[in-house]
């Protein structure tokens, strides 16, 4: 067996639409990588939105996670033995052959329970769940718990909630506040301090095909992806210590 670390997998999920994930896992990915630690963003989201906004065009790209996850068999994935646990597999053989070890995997979701979510919470250590700011933030928050604990019953039962990640948060809106206040009543210590404002750079990276960190590193929206990705890492070294 290789004693290369074993990184840290992340899947970043919300089952609601319109939240930020994609944006966190691109942003997030940028960030831990500007502070030395070696990080892969995994884009299995049919709508490809993570590896365009990381300057990954459609024909460029050569071979995909469908293909991981078909192992080219076109119809064969739902029949395949451990058809959940393909990615898992994948990461796994790679962790103990791989030449460039990653500190962190981070895995970008569609929004929605499909084979393609099953595949990335079981192969998860944690889950990452952005959460926007607006009145049916915790109503989509509940589906996916129910979600994560289907996955720790059937598939993954170490699977837990590594952090919530307020998005889009609005200092001129009241509804922000309030929004944020009643998800850190409800979920306490699991949301983390630092939110994701509303930022038009951060809108604006993805049409250039880079991070908004590269895009504008300045901008509130990179600096908040900074902060967070610092609290990120000291979370994981408590959780290491512990």
């Amino acid at each position: 067996m290789s004693n290369l670390k074993k990184p840290r997998v992340l899947v970043v999920a919300n089952q609601k639409g319109g939240v930020g994930k994609t944006t966190t896992a691109i942003n997030l990915g940028t960030a831990l990588a500007a502070v030395g630690e070696a990080t892969l963003v995994i884009d299995i989201d049919p709508q490809g939105n993570a590896s365009t906004g990381l300057g990954l065009h459609r024909q460029d790209r050569k071979l995909t996670t469908y293909e991981v996850l078909t192992g080219q068999a076109l119809l064969a994935v739902a029949d395949m033995p451990r058809r959940n646990f393909i990615l898992r597999d994948a990461i796994e053989e790679y962790s103990a052959h791989g030449s460039n070890p990653f500190s962190y995997i981070l895995i970008d979701c569609p929004p929605s329970l499909t084979l393609l979510t099953l595949n990335a919470m079981a192969a998860a250590d944690a889950v990452m769940v952005p959460l926007q700011c607006e009145f049916f933030a915790l109503e989509g928050l509940s589906q996916l718990m129910k979600t994560i604990e289907l996955v720790r019953d059937k598939l993954n039962p170490t699977l837990e909630i590594q952090g919530i990640v307020l998005t889009m948060f609005d200092k001129r809106n009241k509804l922000s506040d309030q929004v944020a206040d009643d998800v850190r009543a409800t979920l306490g210590e699991k949301v983390y301090a630092t939110v994701i404002p509303r930022n038009v750079r951060i809108s604006e990276a993805p049409s250039h095909g880079v991070p908004a960190l590269v895009y504008d590193l300045r901008c509130p929206g990179s600096q908040a992806y900074i902060k967070l990705a610092g609290e990120l890492i000291q979370r994981e070294r408590v959780r290491v210590a512990a």
